[in-house]
């Protein structure tokens, strides 16, 4: 799907040669996530043997759970939570002043950083990429099999190994607070495009006019290659939320809560 979105760009590219590359290679890639969101329900239906493929991935929520609005918003403020703490370090260190300017037209870009990326990469990695893994290598190995491929994806290679080996590590524990997060949420996605849509889309807001940060930022802070994720707070934090989602998936496991599972 990659490659065939990647073929039909071309001639776009061959009409309009001053399009700049990046803007081809997006528009590429918008091409190929279209097709895959044509292909994903007959998919599902025929691998998966689903009657009802926009459930099973998450998107739908079934009639007796909780609607996708509130799910959104829990996992938006997790993610808030988690850029507020990384903010108010910086500002209290000194490491970063506040601006707060924020024009319209970037605010509309962090919107839509956050609706189109999280639930882009979440029906990618959480909805589709997990549930296939499920039916090759069982739910024992899925499980961090998606966390794993998800970090290696988004992972910078160019850093030096220890830079690299944090980023690794704190986009690992995202795709397990991730998947945990679904759980929780009874198979719905809507939380994990919450709290991994604010995560981008908040982060390209404070990067963008929000705060000004120092050249001498120290990285166990803003994390490697301005991603916060894999610096010391953020591996710090994204493990204490890892642990109170087990926790709670814990307890919604007793049977004497009346949770359901997941």
């Amino acid at each position: 799907l990659y490659g065939l979105g990647w073929l039909l760009i071309q001639p776009i590219s061959w009409l309009f040669p001053s399009i700049p590359l990046a803007s081809r290679d997006l528009m590429g890639t918008l091409v190929s996530e279209l097709l895959f969101l044509l292909i994903l329900p007959s998919w599902v239906r025929i691998r998966w043997d689903s009657a009802h493929p926009w459930q099973t991935l998450g998107v739908r929520s079934s009639q007796r759970s909780e609607g996708p609005g509130a799910r959104l918003r829990g996992g938006l403020g997790w993610a808030f939570a988690l850029l507020l703490l990384i903010t108010l370090l910086s500002l209290a260190g000194g490491w970063g002043q506040w601006l707060g300017d924020l024009s319209l037209a970037e605010l509309l870009n962090a919107v839509l950083l956050c609706l189109g990326v999280g639930l882009a990469e979440e029906l990618l990695f959480r909805g589709w990429l997990w549930g296939e893994l499920n039916h090759l290598i069982g739910p024992r190995l899925a499980l961090p099999g998606q966390a794993l491929i998800f970090s290696l994806v988004h992972t910078r290679f160019n850093l030096g190994f220890w830079p690299m080996l944090g980023l690794l590590i704190g986009l690992f524990l995202l795709g397990i607070a991730l998947a945990t997060r679904r759980r929780l949420d009874q198979g719905s996605l809507w939380g994990c495009v919450g709290l991994h849509g604010g995560l981008v889309g908040g982060w390209f807001a404070l990067q963008s006019g929000l705060i000004q940060w120092s050249p001498l930022s120290p990285q166990w802070l803003t994390g490697p290659g301005g991603n916060p994720l894999g610096g010391v707070v953020g591996i710090l934090a994204l493990s204490a939320l890892l642990v109170r989602q087990l926790t709670a998936l814990a307890k919604a496991a007793r049977p004497s809560t009346g949770a359901r599972s997941a």
